[in-house]
């Protein structure tokens, strides 16, 4: 079996509701895992050499294309070499944080991660992506339709013409209950939203190993 890759993108470290929600999915992990933290050490936003790199011949690279290359080589590798997938992307002012979008930018690259006209390379394969927020997006919410973070993902992550990955969504909701005094009334959801977060967690993880034993 190949290796999940796990990766971070909130700024809060142990104090993120992303990242702790992720850490009962990989409680019942049973697999080797790579772990990049792009909080910690964040991979370059894409330049003009990096798309220039794409076009060109190695052997005709400048020395800023060759290590844009470089950086995006080890990306897609780390990418394609994995079998399952775990991203933890929280919702910053209604979107992805910029470390995580970066970290697209470089891996999506035509003709290595994505195709025009088959299925791309790890199409199929199973991604969990945790997304917490501090308020409530979903229908009925004064905010539904603010939500610039799922809808995105799962576009750019799953759509067979993209990444083509099978992604499954936990989104930890009303994060900012125990901290705002005006979300108090909403602190019995959160916390419901909290245990149903970290039970779903624990429960793709089981379905994973389950799948990956069968193959």
């Amino acid at each position: 079996m190949s290796y999940l890759l796990h990766i971070d993108s909130s700024s809060l470290g142990t104090a993120s509701v992303s990242r702790q929600v992720a850490r009962s999915f990989l409680d019942g992990w049973r697999g080797e895992v790579v772990h990049r933290d792009l909080a910690a050490s964040p991979v370059p936003h894409l330049s003009a050499a990096g798309i220039s790199a794409r076009a060109t011949a190695r052997a005709r690279y400048t020395a800023e294309e060759a290590e844009a290359a470089a950086t995006q080589d080890a990306l897609i590798e780390e990418f394609l070499g994995a079998s399952a997938y775990l991203f933890t992307v929280p919702m910053y002012n209604l979107t992805m944080p910029s470390a995580f979008k970066a970290w697209l930018d470089q891996i999506m690259v035509f003709g290595r991660t994505l195709e025009f006209q088959a299925p791309a390379p790890a199409a199929g394969r199973p991604a969990v992506v945790v997304s917490a927020r501090g308020g409530g997006y979903g229908p009925g919410t004064p905010k539904h339709g603010l939500d610039y973070v799922v809808p995105v993902l799962e576009t750019l992550l799953g759509r067979q013409e993209m990444l083509g990955l099978d992604v499954t969504v936990i989104v930890p909701e009303l994060t900012m209950a125990p901290h705002a005094p005006a979300m108090a009334d909403l602190l019995p959801k959160h916390e419901a939203s909290m245990a149903e977060a970290h039970r779903r967690a624990r429960e793709l993880a089981a379905a994973m190993n389950h799948g990956a034993a069968a193959a």
